[in-house]
């Protein structure tokens, strides 16, 4: 293996020698939303996110840091291909608050083809991320270890669902067409950068747990889910509780000299939400 297959793999604590197979690519793909959390803190520090292949390699496995979903997902491709997966990335519009006008293609998931045929795996979408791949199928309920999805045809393009409270919620709509390093360093940086780009305003972090339990983080407020129910839900009391919650609970770094901050860094991002998770 490559060192940096090696290393990806120690990360997410897989130990075994990968094949390409769909019994790889589940564990894989489940293994790496349990290590790997969804944060996107460097969004709100502020601080620049970079998508080179090297960029990747020292924050999200180096450094131990987490991302969102055009470090997760571009990390994730990285690592099938050297295993030697056919797969490259896509590119959704996140309609999941139903939004009056289509947005932007802001969501990078992968298309991945094996034995003839195709499966979108995500491991960048939050609380709602897929924690296992899915057939690329119009109309088919998908179990995966923390829900049921489904897929829907919306002209050429196909639009992700899950199921919520007794019905079905749409994640993102995405097309299969070529993408180029160009759009997801746009996308990218409308993300980061757009005023009213949700990650600007918010603290957000998750974690899928093998189980099928969920941690999550909205500036103060975690969450504990186990299988849908809420195991623990509370506020925490201060900014060093928030930064013991990351290390502890998340399995996030922060010693990282270039990814790494201290309590104090995040004192001074964090003054500028309440602790009931509103922008000041």
């Amino acid at each position: 293996m490559t060192p940096f297959l090696t290393a990806y793999l120690a990360r997410i604590g897989w130990n075994l020698t990968p094949d390409v197979s769909l019994e790889t690519l589940r564990a894989l793909h489940l293994q790496h939303n349990g290590a790997i959390p969804f944060e996107n803190l460097d969004v709100v520090l502020p601080r620049e996110i970079e998508l080179s292949d090297e960029a990747l390699f020292q924050k999200l496995v180096v450094a131990r840091r987490g991302g969102y979903c055009f470090e997760q997902n571009g990390l994730f491709e990285r690592a099938l291909k050297e295993v030697g997966f056919t797969v490259r990335s896509l590119l959704g519009r996140v309609i999941i608050s139903n939004p009056p006008q289509m947005p932007p293609r802001t969501h990078r998931v992968l298309l991945v083809t094996l034995e003839g045929e195709q499966w979108i795996a995500d491991v960048g979408f939050g609380g709602q991320t897929l924690t296992a791949p899915i057939r690329l199928l119009a109309e088919v309920e998908q179990a995966t270890p923390h829900g049921l999805y489904r897929l829907q045809r919306a002209g050429e393009d196909w639009v992700l669902q899950f199921r919520h409270h007794q019905r079905w919620q749409s994640m993102y709509q995405f097309e299969i067409g070529p993408q180029y390093q160009a759009d997801f360093v746009m996308g990218n940086f409308h993300s980061a950068h757009w005023p009213a780009s949700h990650f600007r305003h918010h603290l957000l972090m998750c974690r899928h747990l093998p189980d099928g339990e969920k941690l999550t983080l909205t500036n103060f407020h975690f969450t504990h889910w186990n299988k849908g129910q809420v195991e623990e839900d509370k506020v925490l009391a201060d900014v060093p509780a928030l930064y013991e919650t990351l290390q502890t609970r998340f399995g996030l770094g922060v010693s990282d000299p270039q990814y790494g901050f201290s309590v104090q860094q995040l004192e001074e991002v964090m003054s500028r939400f309440d602790l009931h998770g509103e922008h000041a």
